[in-house]
This record gives C-alpha cells, structure tokens and sequence, in this order.
C-alpha cells in the first residue's frame, strides 16, 4: 500500500493496490473486487524471479477512511460515562460475534471485553497524564503501545456493535458516528493530543494512527 517500502524492501513479489489504509482488498463487502486482488496476488508466483513491483489495474479507488480531525463533534452531545457506553453497547457485540461464528478484531489486549470498565478508567488516567498502567500489560510491551492495543480493542468493539445497531450504514457513517458522537471517540482524541504533547518519539508513534 505504500510503493516506497516495496521498492526500499526490495519484496520478491509485490502487488500495489491503490486503496486507502484499511482497505487493503478494497471496498468493504466487495468480493469480486477482493477475489480479483487476491487472484493478481497469486498470479505473482508465476515469475520466474524477482523482486517484481506490479500495480493492480483498479480504476474505482474507495474513499479515504474518515478520521477524527475531519469529524466535527456534535456541540449538543451529552455528557457520557464511556464506560457506560460500553457497557451499553455489550449486547450487541456480543450478537456480532454470536451472529459471526465467533469471528471478531477484538483481542490485542488479551483482556475479556467484560472487564473493559477497568480498561476505560486506564485509559481516562492516562489520558489526564498520571501514571497509568494495567497487571495485564506484558513486560515485553511498552506503554504507548499496550494503550494501542487497548484502543483498537475499543474501536473494533464499537464498530462491530454499531453495525449490529445500523446494519445499513456505511463506511464513512460508522467513522462519523464514533468520532462525533461518541464518548469514546472523544477520550481517544484526548489521547491522541496527550502523546503528541510529550517528548517520547514512540508515544508520537502511537498517537498518529489512534486518532489523526
């Protein structure tokens, strides 16, 4: 998805796909579409040597997914717990992945999603710029990156709920809701804002793909 690592890593077999960051097969729920990635792919194999750059002749790029800096909150927003938010939430994830065959993206963090509240009041810590942290993290996992971990958790519960919640809604709908009306949408940007501010170049890391 990005031509210059390709060409930096020299990859024996490369496909470029012109689709944004989170649609690497392209739109969502487009099987030709993915099938037709996935065949360009294969068809790699049958250089004979490499490295082999090839771009995928995709002329219908998907839009950009939206962002939290190009979502405007909603002024009248009520003052929410997002731990209450979860918790709310909760039946219709659990419907996700009931209805899913058990199949979801939650799990980075290795904590069961019914015992997130402790995992909010973590993050709500972190967030305000005191010392945070969780028995769960693993000592081989910094900080920074065990609140990624813990975010994109949260998010793809959020997502996945929503879409139990809006099974119409689209894309870009899902990201304007999470972003704009949610209160975990806004603890995530406050977040994001308390990385960029201190000076630790892997927090900076971090806080650029949580919340741009």
């Amino acid at each position: 998805m990005v031509r210059e690592h390709i060409t930096k890593v020299k990859a024996p077999r490369a496909l470029f796909v012109p689709f944004p960051f989170g649609s690497a097969l392209g739109k969502p729920n487009d099987s030709d579409l993915q099938h037709r990635v996935l065949a360009a792919t294969l068809d790699l194999l049958q250089q004979p040597s490499g490295p082999v750059l090839v771009d995928f002749p995709e002329e219908e790029v998907p839009a950009p997914l939206l962002q939290a800096s190009e979502v405007r909150r909603r002024e009248d927003q009520a003052v929410v717990d997002p731990a209450d938010e979860v918790t709310a939430l909760r039946a219709f994830y659990e419907r996700w992945v009931e209805e899913h065959a058990g199949r979801t993206a939650v799990g980075l963090c290795g904590i069961p999603q019914r015992r997130w509240r402790g995992v909010v009041r973590f993050l709500e810590s972190y967030a305000q710029g005191d010392y945070a942290d969780l028995k769960e993290r693993p000592a081989t996992v910094a900080l920074p990156q065990f609140v990624r971990y813990c975010i994109d958790d949260l998010k793809a519960f959020y997502y996945e709920a929503r879409m139990v919640q809006r099974p119409e809604a689209a894309a870009e709908d899902l990201h304007a809701w999470f972003w704009s009306e949610t209160a975990m949408g806004q603890l995530i940007s406050t977040i994001a804002q308390r990385m960029n501010s201190v000076e630790d170049s892997a927090a900076k890391a971090v806080a650029y793909g949580i919340a741009r």
